[in-house]
C-alpha cells in the first residue's frame, strides 16, 4: 500500500470508530422507555410505577409507558424483559419473588434470578398487614388462629400466586400451628384484595397501600403488621410478633432492574433520576407515605446485597415451610 492509500485508509478507520463510538455513547434516553410490570393493573407496585412514570417522561423528554405482563408468578414479565435489548430502553419493575423465592418454588426458570438482571433501585419497602374478610369472627391474629385451629376449612388463605409472600407465609403458619389452611392463588394483588372483601377466602396480607382503603370502608379488618414495629398509620394494629407469632415476620420491595449488560452510566442516570423523583418531599407524600410505603432508594450496590441477603432467608422459609417446588 502506498502512503497516500495508507492514509485514507487511516482516516476512514478513525471515521468509522468515531461514527460507532458517537453510536455508543448516544444519551440516554434516545426513544421510549418501557416499564414491564409482571402484575396485572392496580396493584401497590403498579401504582407507583406508573407515579414515578409520569414524572420521568416529563424529565427525560420521551414517552415512557407502563405494561402490564401479569402470569405464571412474573416469569412471563420478567422473561420479556431478560429477552430486551440491554440499552435501558427496558425495564423491569418487580417485586422480592422475581428473584428470591421464584428460584425455590420453580423447577425451571425461564431467566436466570442472578444473571439475567442487573440491579438498578429498590425504591421503596412495603410493611405487609395480615387482613381479613370483615364477616371473620376475630379482631386479631391470636384470636384467628384459634378459629382456623378449631375448622380450618372455613378459612382458606389467598396470595397472588405460587411463591408469593403470602402463600410462603401461611404456608409456615401452617406448619408452625399445625393448621391445614387451604391456600387459594389469584392472578394479582388487586384481584387478591377484591377476594379477601368479598370473603371468597378468609385471610390473606396485603400492604397499606392496597388494604387501607378497604380496611376504612370496613369491607377488611387488619389482624396484625408483619413487622416488628407498629405502623404509624394504623397505630392500633399489634405486630404478629407482639401477639407470639414472631416467626411472621416479612415486608415487600418494589425494585427496578435492567437486563444484564445495560451500561453502568446508563444503570446510574436511572438511579439518580428515580432517586431524585421518590425523594421529592411532595412527590413522597402523596405517592409513598401515605400509602404506607418508605422510601429507600439506594445503590444499584446496597440492592444487589439485600437481594442477597433476603435470598439465604427465603431459602430457609421455603424449606421450613416443606414448600415443594413446581
Amino acid at each position: 500500500m502506498n502512503r497516500r492509500a495508507l492514509i485514507v485508509a487511516t482516516l476512514l478507520a478513525g471515521g468509522i470508530t468515531a461514527v460507532a463510538s458517537a453510536q455508543t455513547a448516544a444519551p440516554f434516553p434516545n426513544k421510549v422507555v418501557r416499564f414491564v410490570v409482571p402484575f396485572p393493573p392496580g396493584g401497590g407496585i403498579d401504582i407507583l410505577i406508573r407515579a414515578v412514570g409520569a414524572e420521568l417522561g416529563a424529565r427525560w423528554g420521551h414517552p415512557v409507558i407502563i405494561e402490564n405482563k401479569a402470569g405464571g408468578g412474573t416469569l412471563i414479565g420478567a422473561d420479556a424483559v431478560a429477552r430486551s435489548p440491554a440499552d435501558g430502553h427496558t425495564l423491569l419493575a418487580t417485586v422480592n419473588q422475581t428473584m428470591t423465592s421464584n428460584r425455590f418454588l420453580f423447577k425451571s426458570l425461564p431467566y436466570d434470578p442472578d444473571k439475567s438482571f442487573v440491579p438498578v433501585m429498590e425504591m421503596v419497602e412495603s410493611e405487609q398487614l395480615i387482613v381479613a374478610h370483615a364477616g371473620v369472627q376475630a379482631n386479631d391474629l391470636k384470636e384467628f388462629m384459634a378459629l382456623a385451629k378449631r375448622d380450618p376449612a372455613k378459612y382458606p388463605y389467598g396470595s397472588f400466586g405460587q411463591g408469593t409472600q403470602p402463600h410462603l407465609l401461611f404456608a409456615l403458619m401452617n406448619k408452625r400451628e399445625g393448621t391445614d389452611l387451604t391456600h387459594i392463588p389469584y392472578k394479582g394483588v388487586a384481584q387478591l384484595m377484591a377476594a379477601v372483601a368479598a370473603g371468597e377466602v378468609a385471610v390473606s396480607t396485603g400492604s397499606g397501600s392496597v388494604a387501607g382503603g378497604l380496611i376504612q370502608t370496613g369491607r377488611m379488618k387488619p389482624l396484625a403488621i408483619t413487622s416488628k414495629q407498629r405502623s404509624p398509620l394504623l397505630p392500633n394494629v399489634p405486630t404478629a410478633q407482639e401477639q407470639g407469632f414472631g416467626y411472621m415476620n416479612a415486608s415487600i420491595w418494589y425494585g427496578l432492574f435492567a437486563p444484564a449488560g445495560t451500561p453502568a452510566a446508563v444503570v446510574d442516570k436511572i438511579n439518580a433520576d428515580v432517586r431524585a423523583i421518590l425523594r421529592d418531599p411532595a412527590f413522597a407524600e402523596k405517592n409513598v407515605t401515605s400509602r404506607n410505603l418508605r422510601v429507600v432508594a439506594g445503590t444499584p450496590q446496597q440492592f444487589q446485597a439485600t437481594i442477597r441477603e433476603e435470598t439465604v432467608a427465603v431459602g430457609e422459609m421455603v424449606r421450613a415451610a416443606e414448600v415443594k417446588a413446581e
